[in-house]
């Protein structure tokens, strides 16, 4: 049994790392709410540069859309990659591990080798594992700040986007944490390239009603237009799931934060029980040696 001096020692202990939880998940939330506000303001950017190139695609004739690699899929996929959007930093619950695992399974399912697929990978824990298992890593960047800007991702994104036109890979796809709450996330998969998608929402009632109530006048013609603004909505798409994969490793480390702190409460609940008994059988037992050595006197 522990002695009254290693159980108060494990209380002051245990109550020294609540405070650092407790300030901890503090940090998270005010975090949080900042990379929260910076991918919803980044949203409308994203949808006036899809809406622009839906509208290309739905209705123009001269702009040659169809004929655009960024928007047709290959005949023929050889090698397909993934961006995967993990932390720099542990102490986030399940956020790295469920990304990672989700990640594995669908690369062991699609996927006999290695020379199939190359892996993008944002954050030291995402890195660091596919390092680990020797699995090919074609770009990387660890480091970015809480709230990042599309500068710092800038290179990576552009990078992805030719290794895509100089057809290294004839897919790619992002792996990420899709925000849900503060308290829940979701692994998300999300084909980035080809953009497909364009094409399949022009070609549907939704997109060619929007091409007909938009008038867009384009100079010097559409065909170029879509040339530059392609790789730009894309690298706005990997933009925005960085903001989204930040915005769930706050809400997660937040939650996390608050189960140690509550952990600790009732570790520390537990232990002063233990230490008022301990201390009450003591005082007994010295009550029990006192009444003893009277009565052996008398």
């Amino acid at each position: 049994m522990a002695s009254l001096k290693d159980i108060k020692t494990r209380i002051g202990s245990t109550k020294k790392t609540k405070q650092i939880t407790k300030a901890m998940e503090m940090v998270s939330a005010s975090k949080l709410n900042k990379a929260q506000g910076k991918a919803e303001a980044f949203q409308p950017y994203t949808d006036k540069i899809r809406e622009v190139v839906a509208s290309i695609a739905a209705g123009s004739d001269d702009s040659e859309s169809n004929l655009h690699p960024m928007l047709t899929d290959r005949e023929e996929v050889k090698k397909t990659g993934y961006i995967v959007i993990t932390s720099d930093r542990g102490l986030c619950g399940a956020y790295n591990s469920g990304l990672l695992r989700e990640t594995m399974k669908i690369i062991n399912k699609r996927h006999k080798s290695a020379d199939e697929y190359g892996i993008i990978v944002m954050g030291r824990v995402g890195r660091d594992f596919f390092k680990k298992r020797h699995m090919p890593i074609f770009q990387e960047i660890v480091g970015l700040a809480d709230q990042p800007d599309y500068t710092d991702i800038k290179n990576i994104a552009s990078t992805t986007v030719q290794m895509f036109e100089d057809e290294l890979f004839d897919e790619v796809y992002i792996h990420y944490n899709h925000f849900l709450s503060a308290i829940s996330q979701e692994v998300t998969e999300s084909k980035l390239l080809p953009l497909t998608s364009i094409t399949e929402e022009s070609d549907g009632e939704d997109g060619t009603q929007a091409a007909q109530n938009l008038d867009y006048i384009y100079e010097p013609d559409a065909g170029t237009i879509l040339e530059k603004l392609l790789p730009h909505y894309a690298e706005s798409l990997i933009f925005g799931a960085l903001l989204d994969g930040k915005a769930s490793e706050f809400g997660a480390r937040m939650s996390a934060m608050r189960s140690a702190t509550d952990n600790a409460d009732n570790m520390i609940g537990d232990l002063t029980l233990s230490y008022n008994r301990a201390r009450q059988a003591a005082i007994t037992q010295e009550i029990n040696e006192i009444v003893g050595g009277a009565s052996a006197q008398s």
